[in-house]
């Protein structure tokens, strides 16, 4: 069972698991951050654990205002906030004695493997990156999942966001959109295969938690469009940078741009990008490139 940690991040009290592997330390660690939406104890607990029973330090966390964290207003996705949040997990790693605080790394699965690029790109602690399934929350927003949405899109969600602030400024609370549909039929219709496959993740049996984010505060649409994942990612050379990326996951240019700056790029036979979430057929393999890769660049 993972120990129940918490860490300070801005201000704001972050909750998260810290696993530990079976032998005594001290060991190289890795900061794992979960995707927009999700919680600790979804996918990012899934990777942590799995990667503790390889002999690292892991810690799975919930977004500052998500899950068991702080923070108000409840639902806010910034993503300046999601960077310091993976910093601050570096921070409370390099206190513990189980951990060798100069072997540290990071992993982010989608969203957070947006984040984590310019949290490695600007925190020299971070020795070696990794992601799964990564995806440039701005791109996603502004863009599509695919890259095909309408320009209008976009343009109408920061009219509502933008009328948000100013009813907040009034003096009303400030509102929220929902993540995704009410039925899996709505999902599909209005995102195709990936939105029905996120819905099947996060809003049925499969992995749904009560405390992962069913909406996001309008006031975060903004900061999320501003967003560049990939923008500073050339600064995280000469420390390596692994993706992993399905075959079949529509978010998959955005690893491969991102690649090409370059970084190791491993293909996952088969996978849609949710199913790297916890389909153990390739999670499996995604684990094997990841305690291969870390175990390269932190050491055992």
């Amino acid at each position: 069972m993972p120990e129940n940690v918490s860490f300070p991040s801005a201000g704001v009290d972050i909750a998260g698991h810290l696993y530990l592997p079976a032998h005594d330390g001290p060991h190289p660690a890795v900061v794992v951050g979960h995707p927009a939406g999700g919680v600790k104890e979804q996918t990012a607990g899934l990777y942590a654990r799995r990667l503790a029973e390889r002999g690292f330090v892991t810690l799975a966390f919930d977004a500052a205002h998500q899950g068991e964290s702080g923070g108000l207003p409840r639902g806010l996705e910034d993503p300046g906030q999601r960077v310091e949040d993976l910093k601050a997990a570096v921070s409370f790693l390099t206190t513990r004695p189980e951990v060798d605080a100069g072997r540290i790394g990071a992993l982010g699965i989608c969203a957070s493997g947006g984040y984590v690029l310019p949290a490695a790109a600007t925190d020299h602690r971070i020795k070696a990156v990794a992601t799964v399934s990564a995806a440039d929350i701005g791109r996603m927003f502004r863009e599509g999942a695919d890259g095909t949405q309408d320009p209008a899109v976009v343009q109408g969600m920061l009219d509502a966001a933008a009328a948000a602030r100013t009813a907040e400024a009034r003096g009303e609370k400030m509102t929220s959109f929902p993540i995704f549909p009410p039925t899996a039929e709505d999902a599909r219709a209005a995102g195709g295969q990936h939105g029905f496959e996120g819905f099947d993740y996060y809003r049925t049996g499969r992995a749904f938690h009560p405390r992962a984010a069913a909406e996001f505060t309008w006031d975060s649409l903004d900061r999320i469009v501003a967003f560049d994942a990939g923008r500073f990612a050339p600064l995280i050379a000469p420390r390596p940078l692994l993706m992993v990326v399905g075959t079949e996951a529509v978010t998959a240019r955005m690893s491969t741009e991102v690649a090409a700056e370059p970084a190791q790029l491993r293909w996952i036979e088969g996978a849609t990008h949710v199913d790297l979430y916890d389909r153990e057929q390739y999670v499996g393999p995604a684990v094997d490139e990841l305690a291969g890769f870390y175990t390269a660049h932190l050491g055992r």
